[in-house]
């Protein structure tokens, strides 16, 4: 297990006691990253090599969306909605930016520990807070639709559609509201491991039912509209004598696309199922929390040592793998024309070529780290660092 990574773990005393109690969690987790975080057991990040650059990027606009969230790693991954783009801080403010101009459309504080979202949908801006609070905002006036509570503190952003709002809590629970009114509608429950990665990932919402990764290893699909089982199949198999190395967190978001799923495991596999039946159509043994990106042809994997493979989507063979930018902490890849996009721990925001890896262009957008992964809307990359600092690359012209 890569010891860097052990900063991010939490120790769930109990699925129910310890993650029901943020503070508790939160405390814990800067606990375990004082005591592992010295430098004989962390690779240092590679240095940055002169390359000679063949894309044009450029800041476009920047805002700043909140504050510092640099000590408690959350990803609060700015959401895009037609022409918005919805943003907010780890200590409740939320903001709506226009796509293009950077123009601020509507802010609101909703006084809150905010550590899951933004997510869109129905018409909503959906975030979960510490508290276990799931908030619904208005998506075109800010104004507050509904709060409810889950049973412990919202991590991943939240989804909504068809007029079912979705949450995670970070005690193996998924969580289904009405969309309109907040009103709870039905629970799904799983086990978490005695240890398990500071994080979840996302549920995605499908044609009637949403998807979920867990932090046993596992992957389920549930109708929406009443949470029925629709299948259940385990992604990666604890392995190893302790705890740690039995850790197979699916932290990193599934990527849908064309009637199949792509996940990522830590200590595990990446893998492709299809979406109708949970059917196995290939694994490949690779560690990643970070996450996944696509295009027509190839999957892209950030892995746990900050490695960046090009895999083909029907079989998961290599095309090329990135080593340049190892130990960076590197984001989850975004696609953009024939170039791939990841940002690192220092903020710089790095441009690889699409058929060999090769690096093509590079910016920085501030000395903060970067955790959500690069947003990209036509020609624009959306960058949100942890400084609470949003930030519109163009890419081009």
């Amino acid at each position: 297990m890569n010891a860097r990574l052990v900063s991010k773990i939490i120790f769930l005393v109990s699925a129910l006691g310890l993650s029901a109690c943020s503070s508790i969690s939160e405390s814990v987790s800067e606990t375990v990253r004082g005591y592992l975080s010295s430098d004989d057991i962390a690779e240092k990040p590679a240095e940055l090599v002169k390359f000679k650059s063949t894309l044009n990027v450029s800041e476009s606009w920047s805002a700043n969306v909140g504050s510092d969230a640099k000590k408690l790693y959350v990803r609060l991954q700015p959401a895009v909605d037609g022409d918005r783009i919805y943003a907010a801080g780890v200590k409740g403010k939320v903001s709506a930016y226009d796509v293009k101009t950077g123009n601020l459309i509507w802010q609101v504080n909703t006084e809150a520990r905010l550590r899951g979202g933004p997510g869109v949908g129905d018409g909503l801006v959906l975030l979960g807070t510490a508290d276990a609070e799931l908030i619904a905002l208005d998506r075109d006036t800010g104004a507050e639709r509904w709060r409810t509570l889950a049973s412990s503190e919202i991590l991943a952003a939240p989804s909504a559609a068809d007029g079912v709002a979705v949450a995670r809590s970070i005690d193996g629970r998924i969580f289904a509201y009405n969309s309109t009114t907040g009103k709870r509608l039905w629970i799904h429950d799983s086990s978490v491991p005695v240890l398990t990665l500071r994080g979840t990932s996302a549920t995605v919402i499908f044609a009637g039912g949403v998807i979920a990764g867990l932090a046993n290893g596992k992957m389920v699909a549930l109708r929406l509209k009443n949470g029925e089982l629709l299948w259940e199949k385990r992604i990666a198999v604890p392995s190893g004598r302790s705890e740690l190395a039995r850790i197979v967190d699916i932290d990193a978001d599934p990527l849908v696309a064309d009637g199949v799923i792509h996940v990522a495991t830590f200590q595990g596999n990446v893998a492709t199922i299809a979406l109708e039946n949970g059917r196995g159509l290939w694994n490949r043994k690779m560690s990643s929390h970070a996450g996944i990106g696509a295009d027509k042809e190839r999957l892209y994997v950030t892995d746990e040592d900050s490695q960046v493979w090009s895999l083909e989507r029907r079989s998961g063979s290599s095309f090329w793998k990135n080593t340049e930018l190892r130990a960076r902490k590197l984001t989850a890849p975004a696609t953009i024309d024939n170039h791939i996009v990841v940002a690192d721990l220092e903020g710089y925001v790095h441009f690889l070529k699409r058929d060999n890896g090769a690096v093509a262009a590079r910016i920085r957008v501030g000395s903060s780290p970067i955790v959500a992964a690069p947003i990209v809307v036509g020609n624009i990359v959306f960058i949100s660092s942890s400084a609470g600092t949003l930030t519109a690359i163009r890419v081009g012209g």
